[in-house]
């Protein structure tokens, strides 16, 4: 009653009810934010947001401290917004967004609801090229396009192939479901930073430093196991769990008249 008293009589409110009611909120965000900053957030959601002509989509992270508040359909629904909201910038990293209005206002009546220190740990947005679609997955879902790990693709037509929208979106979505299961760390071998390349050569070669075999010997076996290093961290070479048989992802998307262009994955983990 006290504190319903002093919020009409606050001098920005003027007696106004539907402002006290607002300041009343604002008030109990603003208490509930200073007892839970600081306090470590370990736990969240994933959250996936793909427009509707698939040309640009966004993977978001949200922070919870404790797995039970994720759980919950306020912290869903938080996840949810803060992926359709960086979807509609041109431009968005974790600062911008988390500094949004609207999202700043999304964070305040959750923190409120949800009493822990809740925070974007993650964001990645990606806009669609001339003759590519996004697609995506997400796993362990808890709500439409919020669960615990998540992937977006870009597949573009191979030139002069018919452009079957509809083939596209399942083949990436299979795609998007093989990352997550996967887990790639890179597109293609010519994308492997060089200093790891030389890293892994050097390994194989100490390998085979004692086995006596010929020069030419050698870089055939180290060629081979290069080329199996390439399958465990490339997509474009890795067996497509989804697919059946697991051929080569990128005999997949060429049978299809497609190619990757790149990817995003996100996960709790």
């Amino acid at each position: 009653m006290m504190e319903c008293k002093k919020a009409l009589t606050d001098p920005e409110v003027g007696g106004d009810i539907e402002l006290a009611i607002e300041h009343l909120r604002r008030q109990g965000s603003a208490k509930a934010s200073s007892k839970v900053a600081g306090r470590e957030a370990k736990d969240g959601l994933v959250g996936l947001c793909i427009s509707h002509d698939s040309s640009c989509g966004a993977l978001v992270k949200v922070a919870s401290e404790t797995d039970f508040a994720s759980r919950s359909s306020v912290f869903s629904n938080l996840v949810l917004a803060v992926a359709n909201k960086a979807v509609e910038k041109e431009e968005v990293d974790v600062d911008t967004l988390t500094s949004d209005e609207t999202v700043q206002k999304l964070f305040e009546e959750a923190i409120l609801a949800i009493r822990e220190n809740l925070s974007i740990a993650y964001v990645r947005s990606l806009k669609h090229t001339d003759g590519s679609i996004l697609a995506g997955y997400v796993h362990g879902t808890t709500a439409p396009n919020v669960g615990t790990s998540a992937a977006m693709v870009e597949l573009a037509w191979i030139n002069g192939n018919e452009k079957d929208t509809e083939k596209a979106k399942e083949a990436g979505k299979k795609l998007a479901m093989h990352v997550v299961a996967s887990r790639p760390q890179y597109l293609a071998p010519s994308d492997i930073p060089t200093e790891i390349l030389e890293k892994e050569k050097a390994i194989l070669m100490e390998q085979l430093a004692d086995s006596g075999k010929p020069q030419e010997v050698l870089e055939k076996i180290i060629k081979g196991k290069l080329n199996k290093f390439y399958s465990e961290v490339c997509l474009e070479e890795q067996p497509h769990v989804v697919e059946e048989k697991s051929p080569k992802v990128s005999k997949v998307l060429k049978s299809l008249g497609l190619e990757v262009k790149r990817f995003e994955a996100v996960s709790i983990a």
